[in-house]
């Protein structure tokens, strides 16, 4: 190709490529469709000589960018941006859905936590009640304890005393009946009472 021939092909690459991509400035532009752009649009001529077979390697890969983007046809974009906005709107779902779960959970957890120290302290506290009444219950029944060892050791006392006055009595009834039995021996007469049942 001639220098003339790649001017022709520049001029008529230009508009249509220019026509073509101006719905998409209307869209929402990413990185790529920039970059895109930007190769399409082609440099003003020179005064200087072109390398031609550079030249046309360039245009070449131009125009077939300017077939992909004007290939696919706006149906698709659509479809493709509305496919990205479903993606997007997703994702946001999800990582809403995900941070509301962790703040239940942390929610959840804080809650049985402070349950969990509620319980412990009522616990302690009655714990520390059921002590004191042990405690007072100990006192008592050592009370009582010592009360009843001294009414045990009070009646011990009585039954010895009376145990004592019971030998005391019957030493003081062998010894009357020792002297009786002597007077009657002496006296050579006979008891007026034989044994109390013969009596």
């Amino acid at each position: 190709m001639g220098e003339g021939e790649l001017k022709k092909v520049e001029a008529a690459e230009t508009p249509s490529t220019t026509t073509e991509l101006a719905p998409m400035t209307l869209t929402p532009v990413t990185e790529e469709a920039v970059c895109k752009d930007e190769k399409t649009v082609s440099p003003p001529p020179s005064a200087e000589k072109v390398d031609d077979s550079k030249a046309l390697a360039v245009i070449e890969k131009e125009k077939t960018e300017v077939e992909k983007i004007s290939g696919h046809g706006s149906h698709e974009r659509d479809s493709a941006l509305a496919r990205l906005e479903s993606e997007k709107r997703m994702s946001l779902i999800k990582a809403w859905e995900e941070s509301e779960k962790t703040k239940a959970e942390n929610k959840a957890l804080k809650k049985m936590s402070s349950l969990s120290a509620w319980e412990n302290s009522k616990k302690a506290t009655i714990e520390m009640e059921l002590k004191k009444i042990e405690e007072k219950l100990e006192k008592k029944k050592g009370e009582y304890i010592e009360k009843m060892n001294n009414k045990i050791g009070l009646l011990h006392k009585d039954a010895e005393e009376k145990r004592a006055m019971i030998q005391a009595k019957r030493g003081e009834e062998l010894l009357k009946a020792e002297e009786t039995a002597a007077k009657y021996r002496a006296t050579g007469l006979a008891p007026k009472k034989l044994f109390g049942c013969l009596g």
